[in-house]
């Protein structure tokens, strides 16, 4: 039954923004000019970290892969939202939709863990600052970095053949701008009770457990700062874990508005656009957090341009 059904699935037709299509040349515009920035903001950070060996400590090293992450999230799915919104062309094939989502998936995923490794860098740094060297060497850091792309990768495998084997007999209409777990699920005519208990099995061991892991860093990390005695001090200490805390609460907060919950409290138009504010915002604030008031890469900035 499901081999069969699959066989007549060839591919899907992505919905978009068809219900304003008044408005396709303005969303094409505003798209294209936040991916613009997106690559302009995420490529400058990458570059000055690459290009100056002062930057490069467990801090910084990890920022230039979450640019890279934040380079990748959106180019997977925005190039081919400004086509279907200029080309009005928005089918789909059957493979390069479980790619998409695949793809989608596995960097989320990295991205959850990248950030858990960074709260995990802010704790040692204030917590245990004497043992930071030797607790966040260079070896331990290419280790974390490692782990949480090996694990984002690997996470999504399960979610992948499961949801390639469902029945799609209905429509062929994904009502969302790409090829997204949940819209997926309410195209199939089979059961989806393996997936959506497989989607709340890994969101408890991995996101909730990253979500625990990040929070406790936290804890510590902000009792620490309190028992510093000077105000200074404590303006100091807090601003060096301030821009990661507003990413955290940025990317979770997004998360589970989205995901965690069942499938029964899906919205098709809410959530919608809460995905495009999860894809877009994160890889757009991320640059400015990280570098507007940090003196460090502002000096390396500004010695690249007297150089260029």
């Amino acid at each position: 039954m499901v081999s069969e059904s699959n066989d007549n699935v060839s591919g899907f037709v992505i919905q978009g923004f068809s219900d304003t299509p008044e408005l396709h040349i303005s969303l094409f515009v505003l798209f294209l000019g936040i991916y613009l920035i997106i690559l302009l903001g995420n490529l400058i950070i990458f570059l000055v970290i690459s290009c100056n060996p002062h930057l490069h400590t467990p801090m910084y090293i990890f920022l230039l892969n979450l640019s890279l992450i934040d380079i990748s999230f959106p180019s997977n799915i925005l190039p081919n939202l400004l086509h279907i919104l200029l080309t009005q062309q928005n089918n789909i094939s059957f493979l390069g939709c479980m790619t998409q989502m695949y793809v989608f998936a596995s960097l989320a995923g990295s991205q959850i863990f990248l950030l858990t490794a960074m709260a995990y860098d802010r704790y040692v740094a204030i917590c245990d600052p004497l043992h930071y060297i030797a607790r966040m060497s260079r070896k331990h850091c290419a280790g974390l970095i490692t782990a949480a792309f090996t694990g984002g990768f690997i996470d999504p495998v399960g979610h992948f053949f499961l949801i390639s084997k469902l029945s799609y007999c209905a429509s062929r209409l994904i009502n969302h701008f790409f090829c997204d777990v949940t819209p997926l699920l309410k195209l199939s005519c089979s059961s989806t009770f393996s997936m959506e208990l497989l989607m709340y099995i890994e969101g408890t061991l991995l996101v909730f457990n990253s979500f625990l892991l990040t929070l406790t860093s936290y804890i510590f990390i902000i009792s620490a700062i309190l028992k510093i005695q000077s105000s200074e001090g404590r303006q100091k200490a807090f601003s060096t874990c301030a821009s990661h805390l507003a990413c955290v609460i940025t990317l979770y907060g997004a998360i589970f508005c989205l995901y965690i919950k069942p499938s029964s409290s899906y919205s098709l138009q809410r959530d919608k656009y809460f995905s495009l504010l999860y894809i877009a915002l994160g890889p757009v604030l991320n640059p400015l957090i990280y570098t507007l008031k940090n003196r460090e890469f502002q000096s390396s900035l500004n010695k690249m341009r007297q150089i260029v």
